[in-house]
């Protein structure tokens, strides 16, 4: 049994989350340390989760953001080691069901059958996220960088509408919203 618990930059584990998220993402698609840490300290909207073991060992982070309606996974990682024992499928079961609401998350895109994104997007699917076709960018986090062309997942009745995508656009990206 899996333990989800909200952390801050004090906590012990913080190092392991920078750590996970610093191997388990390209550095496209996640914020630097410095920007990382003040949204997890200070951003009422943002939640840093560790996910433990019932003995406590950290095994992976989910990051998520509130935004009243619906929650938007922006990060969720379970460390290399511990991957293919259900982890992944327990944590995000509980915390959705922790939540008690809709969410949508962001994918890379599938380029073939078999690659990892596929992967991703199926293993998604089994918790009962639909792959939304509608076209979507995720804005860049740093200046300088490229817009990323990715897909949108909904867990429960979620409209991806342009309030929902303006949303995760100004509050995650601090971006320009669309028209």
């Amino acid at each position: 049994m899996l333990t989800i618990r909200h952390i801050t930059t004090a906590s012990e584990y913080y190092s392991f989350v920078e750590n996970l998220l610093e191997s388990a993402f390209p550095k496209e698609e996640c914020r630097d340390k410095k920007l990382q840490r003040e949204c997890t300290d200070n951003n009422p909207k943002f939640r840093c989760n560790l996910i433990q073991t019932t003995y406590g060992q950290p095994i992976g982070v989910i990051t998520r953001w509130d935004f009243g309606d619906f929650i938007y996974i922006e990060h969720f990682a379970i460390e290399q080691e511990e991957r293919r024992h259900g982890y992944g499928s327990e944590a995000l079961s509980k915390l959705l069901k922790m939540e008690g609401k809709r969410a949508i998350l962001e994918v890379e895109m599938p380029y073939y059958p078999n690659d990892a994104a596929m992967k991703r997007i199926q293993f998604y699917k089994r918790l009962g996220f639909q792959l939304r076709r509608i076209p979507y960018k995720q804005p860049p986090y740093r200046k300088g960088d490229e817009w990323l062309p990715m897909k949108l997942m909904t867990y429960g009745k979620l409209n991806v509408t342009n309030r929902v995508i303006n949303t995760i656009y100004h509050e995650v990206y601090n971006t320009e919203l669309l028209k």
